[in-house]
C-alpha cells in the first residue's frame, strides 16, 4: 500500500486528518483550565467513563515541549494532572469545590508575575542597598 493509501486510510478511521485531530484536542484541552467546565464534565458524568478518563491520559502528550508551545493557556496542563485522580474528578462535581479551584486560580493569576519578580531577585541575589 503507498503512503497516500496509508494516509487516507487512517484519516477514515479517526474521521478527520491529522490537522483537524491537532486543533480539536488542543481547543479540547484548553478547555480544561476552566474550573467551571470541569464542574460540569463532573456533574455529568463524563468522569465516570472509562473510555473518557483514558481519552484524558492519552492527551499526556501534550505537556510535550513539541506540543505544550501551542497551549495559550498553560493551567490546563495542571488541571489535566489534576484529572489523572479519581478523587480529583469526583470532587470537582461540587460547586464549593470548584468556586475553591476557581479563587486560587485567580490567585495565582493575580500574584504570578510578582512572585516570578520576586523569585528572579532571589536568585540573583539583591544588590541593591538601600538606606
Amino acid at each position: 500500500m503507498e503512503k497516500s493509501q496509508l494516509v487516507r486510510c487512517a484519516q477514515e478511521a479517526i474521521g478527520c486528518s491529522d490537522e483537524k485531530r491537532f486543533m480539536l484536542e488542543l481547543e479540547f484541552i484548553q478547555c480544561l483550565s476552566n474550573p467551571q467546565y470541569l464542574n460540569w464534565l463532573s456533574q455529568n458524568r463524563f468522569f465516570e467513563d472509562p473510555a473518557f478518563v483514558q481519552y484524558l491520559a492519552y492527551l499526556q502528550y501534550w505537556k510535550q515541549p513539541e506540543y505544550a508551545r501551542f497551549i495559550i493557556y498553560p493551567h490546563c496542563l495542571f488541571f489535566l494532572d489534576c484529572l489523572q485522580s479519581q478523587e480529583f474528578r469526583t470532587a470537582m462535581a461540587r460547586s464549593e469545590v470548584k468556586e475553591m479551584v476557581h479563587s486560587q486560580q485567580l490567585f495565582f493569576w493575580q500574584h504570578h508575575r510578582n512572585n516570578g519578580i520576586v523569585k528572579s531577585e532571589e536568585a540573583q541575589g539583591d544588590t541593591n542597598i538601600l538606606p
